[in-house]
C-alpha cells in the first residue's frame, strides 16, 4: 500500500479538474474525467487508506434526475454527501468546497439492495472448494453462520458493485436438513469490511426440497418445523437447557432458534406453493413471535390478499414463469404486479434459478415487470414501483431502514447512470457505498480492455500479479 503522502497530491490533482456551472470555492469532476482518475487513486492508496479522508469531504452530484426508491422523481436536482449520509436532496449549486460530480443527462438512483443472494459464498458453483453455500456433511444446521465464509474478494462482488449492486442479503443453502443456517446483511465496498450485519436471518426450506430433505414428505418437514421452535422455546424458558435426550437437534442449533421463536431474528422460509405459504402462515397462531419472511412464492398471487393480511413481506423472483416443477405450477409473470396490488410488500432477490442467480441482472428482473403490464392480461409495475422493488423494499424487509432511499438522513449509497436504470443499455458512471467512491472494474471489465484491441498477430499478454 502506498503511503499517506503519495496519496494526498493524486487526489489533490483529481479535485481540481473544473467542469462549469458549479458555486465558486466548489471543487469539480467531470464524470468520464473522476473515473479514470479515481481508479488510479486506488491503486496507488488501496481502499482501506482512501475511505477515510473521501468520507470526510462533502461530495455534491448536481443537475441530476434523483429516482429516490421512495415514489418520486425529482428533476435536475443536487444530492449533497457528507460524512457517508446525505444532507441534502433539492436544486440549487453544489456547496463550497464540495468535491462535485457533473450529473447533467445522468440518473441518480439509491444503491441497488439484492434481497437474497450467494454473494461472497459461491466463487464457482460447480468447485467444492470455492463454493461455501450448502453444509453438506455438518452434523449442524440452524446454528451454521455465514459470516466466517464470506470471501470480501469473490470476483461476483466487484462485478455486482459494477453493475449498481450496493448491499446484499446473503443467504446459505440447506443440505441435509430443513434449516440452512443464519444469513448476513454485507455491503460491497471495496476492502475487506464487508458485513454489516451477521446472524440477521434463519432460513428454512420447506415445500418439496425441505420435504426430501425432511425424509421424503410435507408431512415430515412441517412436523420437524414445528418441533424445532417447540424445542427452541423450551430451552428459552430454562426447561431444555439441561439436556434431553429426547430433543432431535443437537443444543447449538436450539440455540441458534431461540432469538428466532422469540421475534429477535427473521425466520426467511423458502415457500412456493401456495398450500405450504398459508401452512408457514398458520403457524403464528402457535408461535406469535415468528417475523416471517417468505421467500419464492411463486404461487404468492393465489393467495396475496392472506399473506398482506398476515403482514408478511416477499422476497421472489420477477421473470421465473414456468410451471417447472408441482409446487410451481401456478407461476406467472404477474405474480409481483399482483401481490403489490394486494398490498404485499415485495422484494426482489436471487433464487438460485439458472437464470435468476446474477445480482447484477436485478434491474433488467425490474424493468421486465415494467414491460408486463404492458401485455395483454399482464400485470405489471410502474417505473417507481420498480425501483422500490430493488432498493427501499428488500432494505426495510431486512431491517436496513436507513438505506435504498434518496432522503436526507440516508447512508450515502448512490448510483449515477448513464441512462435509464431499468435498460439493460444502461450502466453506472459512478458508484458511492456509505459516501465513498468507489471503483467500477471487475475481472471481467480488466478481461475486456485487456483483449479488446489485440491484433490477430499478437499473442495474449502475460498475466501480472
Amino acid at each position: 500500500m502506498a503511503n499517506f503522502a503519495r496519496w494526498v497530491p493524486a487526489f489533490a490533482g483529481m479535485t481540481a479538474m473544473w467542469v462549469g456551472g458549479v458555486a465558486p470555492g466548489a471543487r469539480a469532476i467531470g464524470l468520464r474525467r473522476w473515473i479514470p482518475a479515481f481508479a488510479g487513486i486506488t491503486r496507488l492508496a488501496g481502499a482501506a487508506l482512501i475511505a477515510a479522508p473521501l468520507a470526510a469531504a462533502p461530495i455534491a452530484i448536481t443537475n441530476a434526475n434523483v429516482m429516490t426508491g421512495a415514489g418520486t422523481t425529482i428533476e435536475g436536482a443536487t444530492v449533497v454527501v457528507d460524512g457517508g449520509r446525505i444532507r441534502s436532496v433539492g436544486s440549487g449549486p453544489a456547496p463550497a468546497g464540495a468535491t462535485v460530480i457533473d450529473g447533467t443527462g445522468r440518473t441518480v438512483t439509491p444503491g441497488l439492495v439484492v434481497g437474497m443472494s450467494d454473494l461472497g459464498l459461491d466463487e464457482i458453483e460447480g468447485v467444492g472448494q470455492a463454493n461455501d453455500t450448502a453444509a453438506k456433511k455438518s452434523p449442524f444446521s440452524a446454528s451454521l453462520d455465514v459470516v466466517p465464509a464470506l470471501n470480501p474478494r469473490d470476483s461476483e462482488i466487484a462485478v455486482a458493485r459494477t453493475s449498481g449492486v450496493t448491499r446484499a442479503v446473503v443467504a446459505p443453502s440447506a443440505a441435509r436438513d430443513i434449516f440452512a443456517g443464519q444469513g448476513a446483511l454485507i455491503r460491497l465496498a471495496d476492502g475487506q469490511d464487508i458485513v454489516t450485519r451477521g446472524r440477521a436471518f434463519q432460513l428454512v426450506e420447506l415445500g418439496e426440497a425441505g420435504a426430501e430433505n425432511a425424509g421424503g414428505s410435507r408431512t415430515a418437514s412441517f412436523a420437524l418445523f414445528r418441533n424445532a421452535l417447540a424445542e427452541a422455546q423450551r430451552f428459552a424458558s430454562g426447561r431444555g437447557r439441561e439436556g434431553n435426550r429426547e430433543n432431535i437437534y443437537p443444543r447449538a442449533d436450539t440455540e441458534a432458534l431461540v432469538p428466532v421463536v422469540e421475534g429477535r431474528q427473521p425466520l426467511v422460509v423458502h415457500a412456493e406453493r401456495a398450500s405450504d405459504i398459508l401452512s408457514v402462515l398458520a403457524l403464528k397462531a402457535d408461535f406469535p413471535r415468528l417475523r416471517l419472511v417468505l421467500f419464492g412464492a411463486r404461487e404468492g398471487w393465489t393467495v396475496a390478499d392472506r399473506i398482506a393480511a398476515a403482514h408478511v413481506p416477499v422476497i421472489t423472483s420477477a421473470i421465473d414463469d414456468l410451471p417447472d416443477a408441482f409446487e410451481t405450477l401456478a407461476s406467472t409473470r404477474s405474480n409481483v404486479g399482483r401481490m403489490l396490488a394486494a398490498g404485499v410488500v415485495v422484494g426482489l432477490g436471487t433464487s438460485g434459478g439458472e437464470s435468476t442467480n446474477q445480482p447484477r441482472n436485478v434491474t433488467q428482473f425490474a424493468g421486465n415487470l415494467v414491460a408486463q403490464g404492458r401485455l395483454p392480461s399482464g400485470v405489471g409495475v410502474t417505473r417507481d414501483q420498480a425501483l422500490s422493488l430493488i432498493t427501499k423494499n428488500p432494505a426495510e424487509i431486512f431491517g436496513m431502514a436507513d438505506t435504498g432511499v434518496i432522503a436526507p438522513g440516508k447512508r450515502a449509497d448512490l448510483v449515477v447512470w448513464d441512462g435509464d436504470p431499468l435498460e439493460v443499455t444502461s450502466a453506472p458512471v459512478a458508484v458511492l457505498i456509505d459516501g465513498v467512491p468507489q471503483p467500477l472494474a471487475n475481472r471481467q471489465t480488466e478481461l475486456r480492455d485487456r483483449y479488446r484491441d489485440l491484433r490477430h498477430d499478437t499473442l495474449p499478454l502475460e498475466y501480472r500479479p
